[in-house]
Formats: C-alpha cells, sequence, structure tokens
C-alpha cells in the first residue's frame, strides 16, 4: 500500500480537537499512521488548502429496489444529466436519482468516502447489495425496514422483547445490515388495509399495538443487541402541518428508556417533521420548538432533510404519504407493497422558491442546523433525493457559513415565506470546525464507526482535501467560494490512495461494506422459528432468504455481543 503525506495543510479534525491547525498526515497501509519516512512516501503539497476526514453521509438513498424503481419512472431525470466515459470511469446517467457508477463518482469528488443507504426492506436486501457493490469509490451499509415487519409487531404485541431482539439480530445477518430502520411506524401496516395512523398513540389495525410501543419496543431491543446506531426514525405525520408535536412526542417517549448521555433515538430528514399549523395555508415552522428540546435532552441526534429548489424525485417507505403526494401534484407514482414487511412509493417533484410551502420548507431545515446549539447533535443531509440530490451539499453548506448567502435566497423566495420565517433573527454562521463536525465527524460518531470521521492515529485513511484558504477566505462573505470549493476536491483519498483529483477520479476503487453480527446465546432456537414462519407466512424458502457473505463485494462485519 502507499505511503502518503499530506503536508503543511489547514486540518479540521472536531474528534481530535484540532481546529484550522497547520500540520501533516501521514499514512501507511491504508491507515493514519504517527509518521512515515519521506524518502518512501508519495507526498501533496496541501499549503493554502483545508484537510478534513473524509465525508460521511447517514441516510442518502443511493440503491436497491426503490432506487431502481425510480430510475425508470424518470428517464427525463436521465438525459438531463449524464456522466461521460472516461480511459478508467463508467458512464452513467441521473441528476436527482443517478445510476450506481455515478453515485459513487460524485460523492468521491466531493470528499465523501462513507454512505449510509436508510431502506432497505429485507425481502429485497440481495438487489439492494448488488447495486451496493456497484457502486465504487465509497464504503457502504444498509437499514432494513423492521418498524412495521409481521413479526416484530406480533412480538412486541406480545411483550416479548427478549424474543424481538432475537429475531431482530437475525434479520441484520440475513439481509447483512446496519441498523434498525422504523417508518410511519403502524402507519404502514395500516395503510395494507388503505388506512393510516394519526398519532403515536393510535392502534395500529389487527396488532391492539401503538406506533409509540413499536418506537420503545424497538429502542430496547436496540439496546440489548448493543446495536452501534440508534433506532433510525421517519416520524409519523411526515410532511403534514402540526406534525411538529408528532416529532417532539416521538423524542420523548423514549426518553425514560436513556442512560447517560449517550443518544438512543435518531430523527431522521427532522424538517419534513418540523411543521405548524392545521393546513398547508395556515403553515409555519416548529423548528424552535424542537431545536428547543434537542438541546435540553442528550438522548436524541437528528439530521436535516435540506430543501433546495430544484427538481427531484420523493421515495421513501411511507406509501401512505407518497400517496397523497401523488394527489397533491397529479405527477407520476409508483406504490410498492413488500409482503409482510413494509411498504414504498415515487413521485417526482420540483421545489419552487415562489412557493409558500415550499420557501417554509426550505426555511425549516436551516432553522434546525443554526438552533440546535451543538453540531454533534444534527447532520448536514437532504434525505437525497427527497429534498433534494446530494450533489447540493455544497449549496448547503455555504448558506450555513454565510448568512449572506441566506440572506441573498430570502430575497429570491415567496414574500409571505419571508417573512414568517426565523432566519432574518439568526445571526450564527457555522465556521469549518462545525462543517466538519454536521457532514463527517458526528455522523461517524453517531454510527459508531470509529475508523471513520477523524484522522487520528489509527483511522481509515479516507481525507478530503478541498482548494480554500481559510486564512484569506471568509466564508461569512464569500460563500461562492465556499460553494466552489466543497463542489470538488483538490484530492479525496480512500484507504491511502488518491481517487479524485481537481474534479476527476483519478483511481476507480471498490468500498466495503459494513453490517452487524450480533453475538447470540442460541441462533439455532431463532433459526428454526423462522424456518416455521416461513412456511406460514411468506411465498418462497426460508433457504432463498438469507444473503451468504460471499455476496458482497468486501464484506466487513462489526460483532456485537448481544444479551440475549
Amino acid at each position: 500500500m502507499t505511503h502518503l503525506i499530506v503536508k503543511n495543510g489547514f486540518v479540521y479534525d472536531p474528534m481530535n480537537h484540532v481546529d484550522g491547525e497547520k500540520m501533516d498526515i501521514a499514512v501507511a497501509n491504508g491507515k493514519i499512521v504517527e509518521k512515515v519516512e519521506e524518502k518512501k512516501a508519495e507526498s501533496i503539497e496541501a499549503s493554502g488548502m483545508i484537510v478534513m476526514p473524509g465525508g460521511v453521509d447517514i441516510h442518502t438513498h443511493i440503491a436497491g429496489a426503490e432506487v431502481n424503481s425510480g430510475r425508470l419512472l424518470r428517464p427525463e431525470d436521465h438525459f438531463r444529466d449524464v456522466e461521460a466515459k472516461t480511459a478508467i470511469t463508467r458512464s452513467g446517467v441521473g441528476y436527482s436519482v443517478p445510476s450506481t457508477f455515478t453515485t459513487g463518482y460524485r460523492y468521491s469528488r466531493m470528499g465523501y468516502t462513507t454512505i449510509m443507504n436508510p431502506s432497505m426492506p429485507p425481502l429485497e436486501a440481495r438487489h439492494t447489495h448488488e447495486e451496493l457493490n456497484d457502486t465504487p469509490m465509497v464504503d457502504k451499509a444498509s437499514y432494513p425496514l423492521l418498524g412495521d415487519w409481521w413479526f416484530t409487531l406480533e412480538y412486541l404485541r406480545d411483550g416479548k422483547i427478549k424474543e424481538c431482539a432475537a429475531h431482530v439480530a437475525w434479520i441484520m445477518v440475513a439481509t447483512k445490515g446496519y441498523a434498525i430502520k422504523i417508518v410511519n411506524p403502524g402507519g404502514l401496516e395500516a395503510w395494507g388495509f388503505g388506512q393510516n395512523v394519526r398519532s403515536i398513540d393510535d392502534p395500529v389495525p389487527h396488532f391492539n399495538l401503538t406506533p409509540k410501543e413499536i418506537i420503545r419496543g424497538l429502542c430496547k431491543v436496540n439496546k440489548l443487541l448493543h446495536m452501534p446506531h440508534t433506532i433510525h426514525v421517519h416520524t409519523n405525520n411526515l410532511g403534514k402541518a402540526g406534525n411538529y408535536a408528532t416529532a417532539l412526542d416521538t423524542m420523548k417517549c423514549v426518553e425514560n428508556l436513556a442512560s447517560g448521555d449517550k443518544p438512543i433515538i435518531h430523527i431522521t430528514h427532522c424538517q419534513f417533521s418540523a411543521y405548524k399549523g392545521s393546513d398547508w395555508r395556515t403553515l409555519k415552522s416548529g423548528a424552535e420548538e424542537i431545536a428547543k428540546y434537542v438541546n435540553h435532552h442528550d438522548h436524541v441526534t437528528l439530521d436535516l432533510g435540506q430543501v433546495v429548489f430544484t427538481n427531484t424525485t420523493t421515495m421513501t417507505a411511507d406509501g401512505p404519504f407518497q400517496h397523497g403526494l401523488y394527489q397533491l401534484t397529479s405527477n407520476k407514482w409508483v406504490n410498492h407493497d413488500v409482503e409482510t414487511e413494509t411498504t414504498g412509493g415515487i413521485v417526482p417533484f420540483r421545489y419552487r422558491r415562489k412557493s409558500y410551502v415550499h420557501a417554509i420548507q426550505w426555511s425549516i431545515g436551516l432553522e434546525l442546523a443554526l438552533m440546535v446549539k451543538n453540531p454533534w447533535r444534527i447532520y448536514l443531509t437532504t434525505d437525497h433525493p427527497n429534498a433534494a440530490p446530494f450533489i447540493t451539499y455544497p449549496q448547503i453548506i455555504s448558506w450555513l457559513m454565510s448568512r449572506k448567502a441566506r440572506e441573498k435566497t430570502m430575497l429570491r423566495i415567496n414574500k409571505r415565506a419571508r417573512h414568517k420565517s426565523l432566519l432574518p433573527s439568526i445571526e450564527r454562521e457555522y465556521n469549518l470546525g462545525e462543517i466538519a463536525t454536521v457532514t463527517r465527524a458526528g455522523q461517524a460518531k453517531a454510527l459508531d464507526l470509529k475508523q471513520k470521521g477523524h484522522l487520528g492515529i489509527g483511522a481509515d485513511a479516507d481525507i478530503a482535501i478541498y482548494n480554500m484558504n481559510p486564512e484569506l477566505v471568509d466564508p461569512s462573505k464569500k460563500p461562492k467560494t465556499v460553494r466552489k470549493a466543497f463542489e470538488n476536491t483538490a484530492y479525496t483519498i480512500k484507504n491511502g490512495e488518491i481517487v479524485a483529483k481537481d474534479a476527476k477520479i483519478a483511481k476507480p476503487v471498490n468500498g466495503k461494506t459494513f453490517w452487524v453480527n450480533p453475538q447470540l446465546s442460541s441462533p439455532t432456537e431463532v433459526a428454526d422459528d423462522m424456518k416455521r414462519r416461513f412456511r406460514e407466512y411468506w411465498t418462497i424458502e426460508y433457504e432463498n432468504y438469507s444473503i451468504p457473505e460471499s455476496y458482497l463485494a468486501t464484506s466487513t462485519p462489526i460483532s456485537v455481543k448481544a444479551e440475549v
């Protein structure tokens, strides 16, 4: 492996309390090391440049049946954005739903090296991993959808938490999954009967169970299994006026399960769950109330789901939400049900500056980011591609770092939304250390990926070098310079190798696939029970369901010792 020295860069490494110090980073055998012999090492002169750990994305829809259906639904998304073939890269297409190779290349050019696919129906895990294998340049993982899975609901209904934990452990191994994903708990099961739930206390049809009991039960399961990430929750009533109250109820319902200052619940794409009002006409921001709660409680983390004014594709396992969006827009619509497991839907969408609702949504995401005081508790995402494609991250970074940039956009949005927005009253501007936290260090910590998100000794040598001199550029005054710098790295280094340079892929590489391997006391009992259940419930055989480890291009299991 290459020995490498990144010399004289301005290093931002929040995990190790390095905030813009001019220093060298040494790399050997794919890891950060204390020093290497300079004569044997390749040298990168990073004077006048920013050096950060490789970016981490905790929530981005980039693979699987849902994403592939989005590609099929939107040929118009293909021809507007083409990735040309080069001597060392593959061609590809897609602006909001890019093809697999294009996804990897674009993340790498922005300096991202680890990404998490947040929505995987267990029955469709095989296809998801095929696409993850096909996505180059980045390490990755996927979250199986378990909040409305029949067996989960049955165990929780009967109060069998340990049995549920053993079953979830089996699913993680069977699907090679990384975290427990919960989408509109109880609502997806209700959708199978043309219904939904309206609050976390509504009964789920045929199960005598509530969303609150699902969330609390799976939170307990997560703790029993010692999973690296918390439960990852897409709240009930997402995208509906007044839903900020549901988001607060969701955070509060697990409050007494927390111990110490370790988070136990992650609320994803929180912008979509931070709405006040009784309908679209009275919509306004609930960001202040949510931020106030998060600022006073350590058991919660959030990611943004920041809206950008662009044409994109919405896709989620929240089938009833997508049906409502279809009715609202009359756009194309795909609905999908996965037997006994989950639902899904896809609708093309355009966010418009002059729309009152869209402008309020844009404002809410930034309000959350700026009003949550601790950047380790809130992370930059767009819920790609739901609120915008991931390639818009540099634009969002410029908004976070520059009040001037926010004000310029404010002048172009709907006038009524401008008057309702909380942004004019917020003076805060992120610094580069905080940007490093919300785009890599915080996300890696939330995922408990100890080798990611930092540049300390022993970390994976995933490094992003941006061509911007923090001594000469004031991000507050020059947001365009910030945006340009973060659009393409000067160098992206993956496992110690230069993989992207000056907006071009320099070396295609394959990344790892992380998955959690819980160690159970009686795994054979779980397998026997599952074989019986497959005969009763499914149209496929038990033997054809599980994914062998050999199916992953570069399998990287993470073993955890479960309390079951």
